[in-house]
């Protein structure tokens, strides 16, 4: 490497040594922080040295030699260019002097022999009058104690002699290790060198040099940043950059902290004096400078000192890490035992000084073994205060470690039901395994109230129905004198299972006097309380306005929180059966933001099965595709158990109206637990199924599927329209299999049971009541299907009706009216991409039956009131129909009509599509 910004200090060296080729000896002392490039300046004066006519001889100490008697010494006796009996000469001192300073130990200094050392320095004295010499020692900081007398020795005779020695060390050299520094620079040919750490261009050009001009602008600013003009941490951000670029094929997006990085800078840290080294691990460790003294028991000033060291390193800004990826790297090359120790004082210190509970639990999770009685009520607070802040994962964490420290079994119990609630959030099969000891204490009278609740429902969602009947009437039993919180629990499980799993309800008891609990219990209660009780009414007696518009005031006030879930989940089911779509969309999309927020990647996939049934009953079928499969990604099918049933309908239907049935089929294959079938779940995969084979003309099993929902549904007393209109689809696949007084019979219940709010339910009815009626019948219910099902806005069921319509005006011969609506319907089903609708229809659109369109001069001489009638009788509507739907009399319907003919030229109703290609009322 070419030297970067050390330019002015070499031509001072060799300034040095042009003094000393003319008898001036010259000494001196390069000094600066660990990795600044003092080595590589000493091997570019060696280098330089023969250049201009001088020898160099050089040796470099080590840590590792600290305790070898003239270790340093010996390799600049071996290195120069002695001859053979100058060398043997040297070789005896040196074993000498070894000797007597084995012997001496500590007081090497006073009685290792003078003349020794002194005839040891005369032979490179004597080598010097030969030639120019340039001696060189790197890190004579960690020289040994006896080469140092001989290195000071030689300094203060080389004023006269032709030697150049220069030494380098690091900064802030400390007891013995400043011996050499404080008697050298008492000598008056001394010179002190001082090597700065690089600038932002000096890193710019280090990394030029490595990888080109144009990756080191790209990123100057960031690698001047990580590595605070360190070069070695520049060098190894370099070579981290070239190994990102090898083994992925093109450059990294930022600037690369890896494996060669974190190296440097643990060398940084092993150059360094090894207090420094326990101040870099503590401050990992700790994640402060705050506390450190009482950490490491180090002195506040000694602190400061190595924090001091470690910024001229480039390692530290102020008292922090200069970059995560530095702290990473300390912890790295800590002994996992020193570490878990130090975790261990740093959770006590943390906690003495009041620091939050998850600062001092993140220290807990790491450390080796505390025992204190504050320790378990930190880990529980500190995992309330992380499932608050949408940080699950620590939470479990902080939960495992204190159910494992907990020896009081009820206490432990209490834990382990957290532990439950916790990991459902990221994984509803993580808590598996702690079902069956959750489930024995239940039996031991161990575990109570709302606990024994959400072990209820853990089963109930991993279909171990058996179980949670025997947990179930566990909670029977406790229902006398319980407070009325666990009250409200109980309230909420009855209703819930009475919408989810109805045939286990039996095993709830059932407390009287639900609406009497308003303002007894917390507000967080109160609402899960209404919500559920919201749900339960939309799917066994329909829509009710008072407890939709609660539902709605409920999620305005909801958060992610802990137990807000279930509230939040049974809001929008609420909304989504009674209709309300276009409520609960914004609020789905909400909370499912919040929740990948939150880490919890549980009910980001029950909020995303969801939105896929809002999706699916709007018919946006590619929507609808989406979130389902956002669902069934997020966590895998085998962690949905029961409730699987879900977005995998929500997904079968959509694909069937997309015709990708090769798909629809993949999914049908995979397995589902038998016990979705006594699930809300399993009613939903029931209708999916039979939609798939009716889109196949496999009328029987469809049929099936159908009925078999529907007998459900009425055991279950949930036979609502809102929630499955399983009569309608019932009765096509009867018309389709030619059962046609059958097909009419479940039609007409259907109708019946289809209230004024119920829109989509009655749109799809009356769609398939024509289907059964006379042809000249079939237009006006198939116009009413398409009013009804534009109000509920689902464009897939539109798309259907208008299809309907469409063969209806073929069969009655209006094939202009026909065309009209057929272009109406293939915009619905392209909305929809329904493939199989769109290919019907284009197959079906012969456009040389349809006159070119009338000049748009022409229709401007219509009236707005003209065009609004005309577009109306152009889609086949009657005369009063026309007149309800723009709230106009029958009459001014006719003189409107009248003018329109008399304007256009025309004298029959059947030419009037021609208008309406002109008037996007046609579209309503």
């Amino acid at each position: 490497m070419d030297l970067i910004e050390r330019q002015e200090e070499l031509a001072a060296l060799e300034s040095l040594l042009a003094n000393a080729v003319l008898s001036r000896g010259r000494i001196a002392l390069v000094s600066g922080a660990v990795a600044t490039g003092k080595s590589t300046l000493l091997r570019s004066l060696a280098e330089h040295a023969i250049e201009l006519g001088a020898l160099a001889v050089s040796a470099t100490a080590s840590v590792m030699e600290r305790d070898l008697p003239l270790g340093v010494l010996r390799q600049l006796i071996q290195d120069a260019p002695l001859v053979e009996a100058d060398r043997e000469r040297a070789m005896a001192l040196l074993e000498e002097g070894t000797q007597a300073a084995t012997v001496a130990g500590a007081d090497a200094d006073h009685l290792i022999d003078a003349q020794v050392v002194h005839s040891l320095c005369t032979v490179l004295l004597d080598l010097s009058e030969r030639c120019p010499l340039v001696i060189v020692v790197d890190d004579v900081h960690h020289a040994d104690r006896t080469s140092l007398l001989c290195l000071a020795y030689l300094a203060r005779r080389a004023r006269n002699a032709r030697i150049v020695a220069v030494f380098a060390h690091s900064d802030r050299m400390r007891g013995t290790d400043a011996y050499v520094e404080t008697d050298l620079l008492r000598q008056p040919h001394c010179r002190r060198l001082q090597l700065s750490p690089l600038s932002r261009e000096g890193v710019e050009e280090l990394m030029a040099e490595r990888l080109g001009a144009e990756a080191a602008g790209r990123f100057a600013k960031e690698w001047y940043a990580l590595s605070g003009g360190n070069p070695l941490l520049a060098d190894a951000l370099a070579e981290d950059y070239r190994e990102y670029l090898r083994s992925v094929g093109e450059p990294p997006p930022e600037p690369v902290a890896g494996d060669q990085f974190g190296q440097a800078v643990l060398s940084c840290l092993r150059r360094g004096h090894s207090q420094t080294m326990r101040v870099a691990r503590g401050l990992a460790v700790l994640g402060e400078s705050d506390g450190l003294d009482r950490l490491l028991d180090i002195s506040p000033i000694d602190i400061s000192r190595e924090l001091l060291s470690l910024g001229a390193a480039g390692l530290v800004v102020g008292r922090e890490f200069r970059h995560r990826s530095v702290c990473r790297a300390v912890l790295a090359g800590t002994d996992p035992q020193e570490r878990m120790d130090l975790h261990r004082k740093a959770a006590q210190i943390t906690h003495d000084a009041g620091m939050t509970p998850c600062v001092v639990a993140d220290h807990l999770l790491q450390a080796s073994k505390l025992e204190a009685p504050w320790v378990l009520p930190t880990l529980e607070e500190a995992a309330m205060n992380a499932l608050r802040g949408g940080q699950v994962e620590s939470a479990v964490a902080y939960l495992r470690l204190a159910w494992r420290e907990c020896t009081d079994e009820p206490h432990r119990l209490k834990i382990m039901t957290m532990l439950v609630r916790a990991e459902w959030r990221i994984n509803p099969a993580a808590p598996a395994e702690h079902l069956a000891e959750l489930a024995e204490a239940v039996n031991r009278g161990s575990l109570r109230g709302g606990d024994i609740i959400v072990l209820a429902r853990a089963l109930l969602w991993h279909g171990r129905f058996d179980d949670a009947r025997d947990v179930l009437e566990q909670l029977s039993d406790e229902t006398e004198g319980v407070d009325h919180e666990t009250l409200a629990e109980i309230v909420v499980a009855q209703l819930w299972l009475r919408v989810t799993y109805p045939p286990l309800l039996t095993g709830v008891p059932r407390p009287t006097g639900r609406r009497a609990l308003a303002g007894m219990v917390s507000v967080a209660v109160n609402r899960r309380v209404e919500a559920t009780l919201a749900l339960a009414e939309v799917l066994t007696c329909g829509p009710w306005e008072e407890s939709l518009n609660a539902v709605e005031r409920i999620l305005e006030d909801s958060h992610l929180d802990e137990m807000s879930m279930d509230t939040v989940e049974n809001a929008l089911l609420a909304l989504t059966y009674a209709g309300r779509f276009d409520c609960a969309v914004p609020w789905c999309d909400k909370f499912s933001a919040e929740a990948m927020s939150r880490q919890a990647p549980s009910r980001q996939a029950r909020l995303a099965a969801i939105r896929a049934e809002i999706a699916f009953r709007q018919g946006d079928m590619p929507a609808a595709a989406h979130h389902a499969h956002i669902a069934l990604d997020t966590i895998p099918m085998s962690s949905w158990g029961v409730a699987i049933g879900g977005p995998l309908s929500s997904l079968i239907i959509a694909l069937t109206a997309m015709g990708k049935y090769d798909a629809v089929r993949e999914y049908l294959d995979r397995p589902v637990p038998e016990t979705m079938f006594q699930t809300r779940y399993g009613l939903h995969y029931l209708y999916a199924r039979g939609r798939y084979s009716m889109a196949n003309e496999y009328f029987a099993p469809a049929l099936r599927d159908f009925q078999r929902c529907g007998e459900l549904m009425v055991t279950w007393n949930l036979d609502t329209p809102g929630l499955i209109p399983w009569r309608a689809d019932a009765g096509e696949a009867c018309l389709r299999m030619g059962h046609v007084e059958e097909a009419r019979e479940l039609i007409e219940a259907q109708l019946g049971l289809c209230g004024a709010d119920a829109r989509r339910g009655r749109g799809i009815a009356l769609r398939l009541q024509a289907a059964v009626s006379e042809p000249a019948r079939r237009p006006a219910l198939l116009r009413q299907s398409t009013e009804y099902l534009q109000m509920a806005g689902d464009r897939y069921e539109l798309a259907r009706a208008l299809f309907d319509l469409v063969e209806a005006y073929d069969a009655l011969g209006e094939y202009r009216r026909a065309r009209t609506i057929a272009g109406r319907a293939q915009a619905a089903a392209r909305e929809c991409r329904a493939e199989p609708m769109i290919s019907a229809l284009s197959r079906a659109d012969d456009p040389s039956v349809v006159p070119a369109p009338l000049p748009s001069e022409l229709i401007g001489v219509l009236s707005d009131a003209e065009r609004r009638v005309a577009a109306l009788a152009a889609a086949g509507y009657a005369n009063r129909e026309i007149a309800a739907r723009l709230y106009i009399t029958l009459s001014t319907v006719e003189q409107h009509l009248t003018r329109t003919y008399r304007k256009l030229n025309i004298s029959r109703r059947v030419d009037l599509p021609l208008v309406a290609e002109f008037d996007n009322q046609v579209e309503h």
